[in-house]
């Protein structure tokens, strides 16, 4: 079998996908959990979605996307300072734009994640395009866990 190994007993790096969605805190918090464990890096992912020019008609889009991610990016933060006492976790933070497939798999490339945690899609949508999930799992490149 060929690939990268890293040569280590439990994952260094576990990426968690989040966006505001109740599935992805929970599958922030079992990786929280996880990365505690293990003593392993937690990487919380959240991607902007970047939409088609022209899809809100000459209103601004960039920034309801950017305070999604400031006030994600706060509940963590405020979250892990409530714990601290009781746990330790090393734990990041990285925005990225795109699809959150695309943005999800860039992260756990370029933080060589030895594991990716993603919540349930509460969408209808993905029975069309495929959930995020499905499709991390179908790449078959990390042990992949979806909360639900």
């Amino acid at each position: 079998m060929s690939g990268f190994e890293r040569g280590t007993d439990g994952p260094k790096v576990i990426v968690a996908g989040v966006d505001g969605s109740a599935s992805s805190l929970r599958a922030a918090a079992y990786a929280a959990g996880l990365a505690r464990r293990q003593n392993a890096r937690l990487a919380l992912v959240y991607v902007q979605p970047v939409l088609p020019p022209g899809a809100a008609l000459g209103a601004p889009v960039v920034e309801p996307t950017d305070e999604i991610a400031d006030s994600i990016a706060a509940e963590i933060k405020e979250s892990a300072e409530r714990v601290r006492a009781t746990w330790q976790v090393r734990w990041e933070f990285h925005t990225l734009r795109g699809d959150a497939y695309t943005g999800l798999v860039t992260a756990a490339d370029e933080l060589t994640a030895d594991a990716v945690v993603v919540g349930a899609s509460e969408s209808a949508g993905h029975r069309f395009i495929g959930s995020v999930a499905v499709r991390l799992v179908k790449a078959g490149r990390w042990p992949v866990t979806v909360v639900p």
